[in-house]
């Protein structure tokens, strides 16, 4: 059998659902791998194809979506419903989300994990490939990343594509400076505040509740171009701001804490957005006056 292989073929910005750590923003770089016979060109598969053909399925299937594990125990939903689900994570808390089906892809395992996400888009493309394709191997993998980052989720109603969804998310690094010089301390304590956060804007709150057992939650609502959004979360799992949750305004929020936390100094925010891309803020005057 003959292989062509495409490294670094895409990244997928997406959410998933855990028992334990909830609603997890996360960023996976797809490789792919075909197997089969030689078509009339000599080649297994045209490369000016393959991001024709397999990156748009992969993008379309997971990326900018809310993976929900069908098979676990804590997953309740009603027919009458199936746009709304309820998810029980082992601390007692809920999560209850809402949203067109497009904003959403249903997996058939009890954790999200890469290896079960690749099954599912490696049968979604056996069924657009050409017959002499007959293998199909999709391998995601985390970035390596050298220093602090964080998972965070978020949803961008004003944003006119896929950003819109409520419960999309990314697997960050981030790098601070200080007067010049890296500060990995301030980068390793937003990494911890951001652990597995929802970084939601104010303006899309519609309730707050306090329940029989004394946690907090918070609604988010809103209307897109795709249809209508709801969340609801433990507070404790979210991160408030006051503007929209775009990076280039994550990026200026960080920035702006840290400007008042150390007035004196010149701070530098490089946010990513996932994998190689992102926004950067400073505040303050550098030594030469810029």
């Amino acid at each position: 059998m003959n292989h062509l292989f495409v490294d670094n073929l895409t990244v997928i910005d997406f959410a998933y659902l855990d028992a334990t750590r909830g609603l997890v923003g996360e960023s996976w770089i797809a490789d792919v791998v075909l197997g089969g016979e030689l078509d009339d060109q000599g080649m297994v598969f045209d490369f000016s194809n393959v991001k024709r053909t397999i990156k748009r399925v992969i993008d379309e299937r997971v990326d900018h979506r809310l993976v929900i594990p069908r098979g676990y125990s804590g997953l309740e939903w009603n027919e009458d419903e199936p746009d709304r689900f309820l998810w029980r994570l082992k601390d007692g808390t809920h999560i209850v989300h809402q949203s067109p089906d497009q904003a959403v892809v249903w997996l058939s395992s009890e954790r999200v994990v890469p290896s079960a996400v690749a099954r599912l888009l490696e049968h979604e493309l056996v069924a657009v490939l050409p017959a002499n394709v007959t293998d199909v191997e999709i391998t995601l993998r985390e970035d390596v990343i050298e220093g602090a980052y964080y998972h965070y989720v978020h949803g961008l109603k004003k944003h006119l594509g896929n950003c819109q969804r409520i419960a999309h998310g990314h697997r960050s690094p981030i790098r601070i400076d200080r007067n010049g010089h890296r500060d990995r301390n301030l980068e390793n304590l937003w990494a911890k505040l951001w652990q597995d956060i929802y970084v939601g804007s104010e303006e899309d709150v519609t309730q707050r509740q306090v329940a029989a057992d004394g946690t907090a939650y918070v609604t988010f609502e809103y209307e897109a171009n795709q249809g209508e959004f709801s969340l609801t979360l433990p507070e404790s799992r979210v991160y408030m701001l006051d503007t929209d949750t775009t990076v280039e305004l994550i990026a200026a929020h960080i920035a702006e804490q840290l400007k008042a936390e150390y007035p004196e100094d010149v701070i530098r925010v490089k946010a990513y957005e996932g994998v190689g891309k992102g926004a950067i803020a400073s505040r303050g005057l550098s030594p030469n006056g810029d």
